[in-house]
């Protein structure tokens, strides 16, 4: 696989509804990160309308780390496992209250050093604020290996596989990209069949 077709096939993933994502639009850091944690396993559209009642009810990361535990698992409770979540979300908040004077780390290391803080949910909040950083979730390790991008299953093995394959520019696109074209098209056999056209492009 060449990086000149593998742009080729970016770009034409490219062309899907330009849907919000769980990690987008938030007015601060702190939101992105709680948003994305509980985005994990659970649909956008469900993620983004918990998250939004959530945050109006506790307006700041200082607030959310005072949260009753109870309180939160009610108001996410539509998302999968909310009460694994509700843990993460709190313990997270209280985490960076204590360690981190309620500011989100800037680099994966420490990021992923918190309360349910993975290395996809890191590199898609890093990616989100600039960095240049791939998060591979089901639908990036999907899509890579029906394009061929990546012969791995083990997502950091196709994070870095793609690092070598995508110049460092387009980095922070490849989730978003891939995630939306996912969600665009949502029956398996019409995904298949756009992928192998997408896959034929030289």
């Amino acid at each position: 696989m060449s990086t000149k077709t593998a742009l080729k096939q970016l770009k034409a993933l490219s062309k899907s509804n330009p849907m919000r994502l769980a990690a987008e639009d938030w007015r601060a850091p702190w939101q992105t990160l709680i948003s994305t944690i509980m985005s994990a396993r659970t649909r956008d559209e469900v993620t983004i309308p918990v998250a939004e009642k959530l945050f109006k009810k506790y307006p700041s990361i200082q607030k959310l780390a005072k949260a009753n535990i109870k309180q939160i698992q009610l108001i996410i409770k539509p998302v999968n496992f909310y009460k694994n979540k509700s843990k993460s979300v709190l313990n997270c908040a209280k985490t960076l209250v204590k360690d981190y004077n309620s500011k989100i780390p800037s680099t994966i290391d420490e990021l992923i050093k918190l309360p349910g803080v993975g290395r996809k949910t890191a590199n898609v909040f890093l990616s989100e604020y600039g960095k240049d950083a791939i998060g591979v979730d089901t639908h990036l390790a999907y899509i890579s290996k029906k394009l061929g991008w990546t012969k791995n299953k083990h997502p950091y093995k196709i994070e870095k596989d793609l690092e070598k394959l995508f110049p460092r520019k387009y980095w922070r696109n490849i989730n978003p990209i891939t995630v939306r074209f996912g969600k665009t098209h949502t029956s398996r056999m019409k995904k298949d069949i756009l992928l192998e056209k997408i896959r034929k492009l030289r």
